[in-house]
């Protein structure tokens, strides 16, 4: 089992910055693929970025100018840099951990970034 923890959600102005933390614990995967997906009201959880052990790092395409993804092994974290925020940001994101390929995915329980206009 792992767990996953997220934190750094809030409200922010558009145009601002939050970076959001993903705090990994349990029987972590050596080889693991550990990410960020988010879902806004109404819409389907889509992806935003993912990173690999071997840091090999994957956005959504919409994305990938304004949010980096990067790891932190010691601590078994993930952070979520989220720059030039828009109001269609506004979702919960969810931290998720899966075993490279395995399709099982374990997920965190959310956290609510809203940015207003």
């Amino acid at each position: 089992q792992v767990q996953l923890v997220e934190s750094g959600g809030g409200l922010v102005q558009a145009g601002g910055s939050l970076r959001l933390s993903c705090a990994a614990s349990g029987n972590i995967f050596s080889r693991y693929v550990m990410g960020w997906y988010r879902q806004a009201p109404g819409k389907q959880r889509e992806l935003v970025a993912t990173i690999t052990y071997a840091g090999r790092a994957n956005y959504a395409d919409s994305l990938e100018d304004r949010f980096t993804i990067s790891r932190d092994d010691a601590k078994s974290t993930v952070y979520l840099q989220m720059s030039s925020l828009k109001p269609e940001d506004t979702a919960i994101y969810y931290c998720t951990i899966r075993e490279l390929y395995n399709s099982e995915a374990y997920w965190g329980q959310g956290t609510q970034v809203t940015v207003s206009s």
